[in-house]
């Protein structure tokens, strides 16, 4: 029985380290029913650690940029011109004469304010408006804001903003002097001009509003700063000065403008008559005004006999040519009918504005730009011709690159029956009629939007009339037309083989549905004429290949013999030397030993 308890004990005691081990470590006590312990099972993997939470990416913000070029941008600068403008008048007009000042102060204040309020939204405007790098506009704000702070107009725009209407505090708001800073913003007004000049479709009328402009302002300061002089003076103290104001004729403001303008006028065109100057500063005054006159008056001349030279340049360019016609058709003796015709076609041409050449006024535009302005002029036009109306894009293109204006006059022939068909015509304007043979009878009217000879310019193969035109064709009176020629047509098309071969086929439904084509012929293969032409320009070719090879042959046979006749020639040379000297050395050493003694 004691042993019996021992094992109970050792039993208790085994279960309870059991236990207390479970409790470390819950592995190290796993065994089987015979005491055996089993293999360790591998831990579980712990849980992968959840991501990190993602930032989704904040869309950049839209920042307002003005495109320089907009016409947005234009219109503002027509606003902010008006303040400026506003500025540039009234503020010496007020700060020279008091009655207009003191009569209107609330009203110059309100506008005032109106227009630093405009100031100020035109350096945001000026902040915010992008410029180009490498041709493309810049819409970063940093740079933007690096780019505008580090010119000349964003010093001027500060001084432009300074509130010195702060001075009204201890001076009173009868001193609009303070204000004066406001003009140097005249340079956006400058800038308002310029833009006009490039967009107006009467430049030259606008140079010389312009300069109007310019000179009336000068005398409207000259004229505030007379009164001005006259009033630190004394009105009336002598008679160059302004006349008394007690006197009543003298005594309201618009006299005093008026006369102060009418002196200004007189003094800066220097046409005089007005009265001497008295007093030092009144000479000084008046010297000055006389010198500004005479660069006012030269800028005028100048200015106004150059645009009128140029308003008058394209007349007398296309005077020169018609004069030139007419001197030799008059040395040639042309009837004088055939003049009249002549010169009644250039008065045609003159009034209508057709005088110039389209080719050469969209000559200095890049190419696609030009390509551009063809499609847009002439790109609904040349769809309208049954052939073309299908084509691809890049063929049209080139196709209205292509197109000429032509002019014919009244009774003049296009095309007569039987000619070779070497261009298609477009109607632009006027009516042409298709006649008889006799030029007596019409049949059909074509108008504006009607096109013909597109089937002649493509070389189809069967058509009964080949390349000859089937109709007289008459300009019934001025008639503009666009003219495609065949030569033109195929240059285009060599670059587009699979147009030509669609066009070809569109002119042969079309004659197959005339009954004007040969099916028979229609049927042939390739033209034979064509065919010949590549196989001779082949020939032509290959002649000029071996040619070339022929004379490089006999270059390099000529320069082999020319190198080996030099080489031979060179080797006798050096053996001749080589010969000389082995019979002097004897001699020489004869010569340059003593004898012995």
């Amino acid at each position: 029985m004691g042993r019996k308890s021992n094992n109970t004990n050792i039993g208790d005691c085994s279960n309870s380290n059991n236990n207390n081990n479970k409790g470390d470590n819950n592995d190290d006590d796993k065994a089987d029913k015979d005491g055996v312990p089993t293999k360790e099972e591998p831990k579980p993997a712990p849980p992968p650690p959840p991501p990190p939470p993602t930032e989704t990416p904040t869309p950049p913000k839209e920042v307002f940029v003005l495109d320089p070029s907009s016409t947005l941008y234009y219109h503002w600068l027509c606003v902010v011109s008006i303040p400026i403008m506003y500025n540039l008048l009234m503020l010496v007009c007020r700060a020279c004469f008091d009655e207009l000042q003191t009569e209107h102060t609330y009203t110059w204040m309100t506008l005032d304010l109106l227009s630093d309020l405009l100031y100020l939204v035109d350096t945001w405007v000026r902040l915010h408006t992008g410029f180009l790098d490498q041709g493309l506009i810049v819409r970063d704000p940093k740079r933007l804001r690096h780019n505008y702070t580090k010119t000349r107009t964003f010093r001027l725009d500060i001084i432009s903003i300074l509130p010195t209407d702060i001075v009204y505090i201890w001076l009173g708001p009868n001193f609009p002097e303070v204000r004066y800073n406001r003009v140097v913003r005249i340079y956006r007004m400058s800038e308002f001009f310029q833009r006009t000049e490039t967009r107006t479709n009467f430049p030259n009328l606008f140079r010389i509003s312009n300069l109007v402009l310019y000179i009336v302002v000068i005398i409207h300061w000259n004229a505030c700063v007379y009164f001005a002089i006259s009033k630190a003076i004394g009105f009336g103290s002598d008679q160059w000065v302004y006349p008394d104001v007690n006197i009543p004729e003298y005594s309201h403001l618009m006299r005093k403008y008026v006369f102060s303008l009418y002196w200004s006028t007189l003094t800066l065109t220097t046409i005089g008559e007005t009265p001497p100057p008295a007093r030092d500063e009144e000479f000084v005054f008046v010297v000055c005004d006389f010198l500004v006159g005479v660069l006012i008056f030269a800028t005028i001349v100048g200015n106004v006999g150059a645009m009128i030279s140029n308003m008058n340049a394209a007349r007398a360019e296309f005077q020169t040519r018609v004069d030139g016609v007419k001197r030799y058709m008059r040395l040639r003796g042309v009837t004088r009918e055939l003049q009249e015709r002549v010169v009644a076609y250039f008065d045609h041409v003159w009034a209508y504005g057709k005088a110039g050449d389209e080719a050469a006024v969209l000559a200095s535009l890049p190419v696609r730009l030009r390509a551009e302005v063809a499609s847009n002029v002439h790109m609904e036009t040349i769809k309208k011709v049954r052939i073309f109306a299908d084509c691809e894009a890049g063929l049209l293109i080139e196709l209205v690159l292509k197109l000429k204006p032509q002019v014919f006059g009244p009774g003049e022939y296009i095309c007569r029956k039987g000619d070779v068909g070497r261009e298609m015509y477009i109607v632009k304007e006027g009516r042409l009629a298709v006649v008889s043979d006799d030029g007596l009878k019409q049949f059909v009217v074509l108008s504006s939007g009607s096109y013909f000879g597109e089937i002649s310019i493509l070389n189809i193969k069967g058509s009964k009339s080949g390349n000859r035109r089937t109709a007289n064709i008459v300009s019934v009176g001025y008639s503009d037309l666009y003219c495609l020629s065949k030569d033109d047509l195929m240059e285009v098309l060599t670059e587009y083989p699979d147009a030509k071969q669609a066009l070809e086929e569109k002119g042969r439904a079309i004659l197959m549905k005339d009954g004007l084509i040969d099916e028979d012929c229609g049927n042939l293969g390739p033209d034979a004429k064509t065919l010949d032409q590549k196989v001779s320009r082949l020939e032509t070719m290959l002649d000029g290949v071996h040619t070339r090879l022929a004379r490089l042959l006999a270059q390099q046979g000529s320069s082999v013999a020319s190198t080996r006749a030099r080489l031979t020639s060179l080797e006798t040379s050096v053996c001749g030397i080589y010969s000389a000297l082995g019979n002097a050395a004897p001699r020489i050493l004869t010569v340059t030993v003593p004898p012995d003694e």
